[in-house]
């Protein structure tokens, strides 16, 4: 018996061993596969040189586009250089916090019979004083709701909160709104249901319809916004993104069939380079796909995080424009793509330092400009793009 146990035991062992010996294996290929890539995406040849004296704004305008960024009134108070550079820079704004429920120190809905609207006000006179466009980011959303909705809104009073909540937020801006994203990341193939839908409050709340609901209700609100359904992780070859994909172009598809009042596909193109595969063909397809049923696109929160990328600046800043670049002249050959709108314009104000920071903690640089408002070879790579895209029929 004991020699039996010792067997049993040396076997364990042995396999053991090697279970550790294959993830490591698995491990180190991933990382090799990685490092391959990112060294595939790194010119030391590769130039962006552009022809001086236009914006980024100026430029897209003479190909019928539309260039802006996302921003917050906090950022644009406390430093005048980097308001001086969105306006410079972007015809359209985005209040990246404003117009949520709640989000950072921001808090539009502050009560279920309360709203806010001193900060995005706020964000609505800056823009009109500048002359830019404003977008409307975003009405329905299951992150950044208030601390209350989860004990407030249920079955029963979910709809009218909802239909409550666009008609008094659309309506104060009606006729400012250059475009809405109504819905935002309604769709996770991973949560397992034969639809792709998310499952989010609204949904088990609501019902699948809550979608189609919430286009009606902003359309009634202001029949001259832009009404956008808005997703993330649409961009690379890889089965999960492919699945989304297919889980979106459905979507639309449903909308569409039902008479849904929906004009665009928000694309937020968050970028990383190293860790999957950009396949312009995939890209093309998709957006293609999207075009196919009449509605236009829009790339909205777009920057390429590069914490898996060398400390070297020359070759991260390198690196970065690449990716810009490539990705953005693979999009702006599609006629109906109609905007690019970073989320950002400086590595100063960037959520990638916290949500994707570098473990060399060195400073991110995912952004047109840098920390101190300067141009880096991604402004000029996103230039670029914009010189040599298609002029807009």
């Amino acid at each position: 018996m004991n020699q039996r146990r010792r067997l049993i035991g040396r076997r364990s062992f042995l396999f053991s061993l090697g279970s550790l010996a294959t993830m490591s294996a698995v491990a180190m290929s991933k990382a090799a596969y990685q490092n391959q890539q990112i060294q595939a995406l790194d010119n030391p040849n590769r130039n962006f040189i552009i022809t001086e004296g236009f914006s980024l704004k100026e430029r897209a305008a003479k190909k019928g586009l539309i260039y802006g960024a996302a921003t917050r009134q906090i950022d644009l108070l406390s430093n005048a250089s980097y308001a001086a550079a969105i306006v410079h820079n972007c015809s359209v704004l985005v209040p990246e916090w404003e117009f949520k429920w709640a989000a950072g120190n921001t808090t539009l809905r502050p009560s279920a019979d309360r709203f806010d609207f001193s900060a995005p006000d706020w964000m609505a006179n800056f823009a009109a004083t500048h002359n830019q466009l404003l977008r409307g980011h975003t009405l329905v959303w299951h992150d950044s709701l208030p601390t209350w909705f989860r004990k407030t809104v249920n079955s029963h009073n979910a709809a009218r909160l909802l239909e409550n909540h666009i008609q008094t937020v659309v309506k104060r801006y009606a006729g400012k709104i250059h475009s809405w994203d109504v819905v935002n990341e309604a769709i996770k193939p991973e949560d397992g249901r034969y639809d792709g839908l998310r499952i989010t409050p609204w949904l088990k709340m609501l019902g699948k319809n809550y979608i189609d609901l919430a286009f009606h209700l902003t359309a009634a609100a202001d029949p001259d916004a832009l009404l956008v359904y808005n997703d993330f992780g649409l961009d690379y070859d890889t089965p999960e993104q492919e699945a989304k994909r297919t889980a979106v172009l459905k979507l639309l598809e449903d909308l569409r069939d039902k008479g849904t009042p929906i004009h665009a596909l928000g694309i937020q193109a968050h970028l990383s380079p190293g860790e999957n595969k950009f396949n312009p063909s995939k890209l093309r397809k998709f957006l293609q796909d999207v075009a196919s049923m009449g509605l236009k696109i829009m790339i909205t929160e777009m920057d390429v995080a590069d914490k898996r990328l060398p400390t070297d600046l020359k070759v991260r800043d390198r690196t970065i424009a690449g990716v810009y670049e490539d990705y953005l002249s693979t999009a702006l050959d599609e006629q109906a793509v109609i905007a690019v709108i970073t989320w950002g314009l400086s590595d100063r104000y960037t959520y990638v330092s916290e949500s994707q920071p570098r473990s060399d903690r060195a400073p991110v640089r995912p952004l047109p400009l840098d920390a101190q408002m300067q141009r880096k070879l991604a402004w000029n790579a996103i230039a670029r793009a914009f010189d040599n895209a298609p002029n807009r029929k």
